[in-house]
């Protein structure tokens, strides 16, 4: 339904967030010294309960039934006219192909939200409250529901990206490629306005109440290099049970949010080490290094768009009612073959995703030299986010976008370099 906004917010480079939460500890973390004898990785394994697998089953089950679904809600909507019919109330209402356009993809989305709602429901409501995961009631969810598609609507058809796109493939034979050289403005432009216009939409965001805690994540701020920053706060605790923290934004968007529900659940070392994680994404200049890559990668996405929409408008347009692909009847068309170009490319992503956190991962523990908080703050994940620590090998390379659980625990016991006389991968004091 809204899968060019999300495209694009994927293509601006955003780092994943560091989803961490707390656990009690019996040992004591001291700086610069090698972990307590603590078995992290057989607690971890504790951890995975029946529930938490039954859980997580669940998730990677929906994680491909949910782009299938939007897909096969746009071959429905082609294949019984619908989209044909969309055009032509618009041509009915409107005689400017943006106004048309933008009638058309709020049809679509008006379609899409009614067959995909009770999956939607389902996966982001029903399961969330079924495992305890989730605190915010119906309405709640509902009118987050109906904002994200508002958003979608706004940002595609009213700013108007769809109108643009659909001016280049009438007027340019090439029109992939000036979508691709349109990545890069429209990313820089998601990451900017996103913390600024689209967060604050769904959550209130505030600056950090704890002058202790800000003083500490200044100064770990300093050391890093790293100029003084905006540290917020947020109400995340309206939705959801869990813990996250992330860095959005750059110039005067970018902020370090962390969610309260971190900060009521995680010891102040374990909240520095998410901090250090989320400045490393910084300092590695991860977020610049997403567009780059994106852009790069947005010519042969809109490459494979451009040659999947001809065939196909040659095969199925007489059964579709259009034969060109700058009649607004494409539309539907268009979006869901770039939903299921984003699905097929999605390891890729992950992939790209998975390096990025891994770097901040080593910049944390390089600046704070606490790889007992690090071992902490990763051992309660398989538990507090219901999810398998040890993956099966395709599951990780396909869906997930961050480190297994079983690496950066790994990685947070054995990596010490600071204690070999070896130097840093990343952080460099003094740069």
């Amino acid at each position: 339904m809204l899968i060019v906004f999300g495209f694009l917010l994927a293509l601006s480079g955003t780092p994943d967030s560091l989803t961490s939460a707390a656990a009690p500890s019996d040992s004591v973390a001291v700086h610069g010294v090698a972990p307590a004898p603590r078995d992290y990785l057989a607690e971890m394994r504790a951890n995975f309960t029946p529930e938490n697998r039954a859980y997580w089953q669940k998730r990677v089950a929906l994680a491909f039934i949910e782009p299938l679904v939007a897909i096969l809600v746009g071959a429905l909507v082609l294949f019984t006219g619908l989209a044909a019919r969309m055009r032509d109330v618009a041509a009915r209402l409107a005689r400017s192909s943006w106004l048309q356009l933008l009638i058309v993809l709020t049809l679509f989305t008006l379609v899409t939200m009614v067959l995909t709602f009770p999956l939607s429901w389902y996966s982001d409501y029903a399961l969330e409250h079924h495992y305890g995961l989730s605190s915010q009631s119906f309405g709640g969810w509902l009118g987050d529901f109906l904002k994200e598609a508002l958003v979608g609507v706004f940002f595609l058809g009213v700013v108007p990206i769809v109108a643009l796109a659909y001016s280049a493939i009438r007027k340019r034979r090439r029109w992939w490629l000036w979508m691709a050289i349109a990545t890069l403005p429209l990313s820089v432009g998601a990451v900017l306005i996103q913390p600024l216009v689209v967060d604050p939409l769904f959550n209130q965001f505030k600056p950090l109440h704890d002058q202790h805690l800000k003083a500490r994540i200044l100064a770990l701020a300093e050391r890093a290099g790293i100029p003084g920053r905006n540290v917020y706060e947020v109400d995340k605790s309206k939705q959801t049970r869990t813990y996250n923290a992330y860095v959005n934004g750059f110039g005067v968007s970018q902020r370090i949010v962390l969610w309260d529900t971190l900060l009521q659940g995680m010891k102040e070392d374990e909240i520095l080490f998410v901090m250090a994680h989320e400045m490393g994404h910084y300092k590695l200049a991860h977020i610049w290094k997403g567009i780059l890559a994106s852009t790069i990668g947005g010519f042969l996405f809109f490459w494979l768009l451009f040659v999947v929409s001809r065939w196909a408008v040659r095969r199925y347009g007489n059964a579709w009612g259009f034969h060109e692909l700058h009649d607004p009847a494409s539309l539907p068309l268009m979006l869901t073959l770039i939903s299921l170009l984003v699905f097929v490319s999605e390891p890729i992503s992950n992939g790209v995703s998975r390096a990025i956190e891994n770097e901040a991962d080593v910049f944390a523990l390089e600046i704070t030299h606490d790889n007992d908080a690090g071992a902490r703050t990763y051992l309660e994940l398989a538990s507090q986010n219901k999810s398998n620590p040890e993956p099966p090998g395709w599951i990780r390379f396909v869906l997930y976008s961050h480190p297994t659980l079983s690496e950066r625990v790994h990685r947070a016991l054995s990596y010490h370099p600071w204690l070999e006389g070896k130097p840093n991968r990343f952080y460099r004091p003094g740069r």
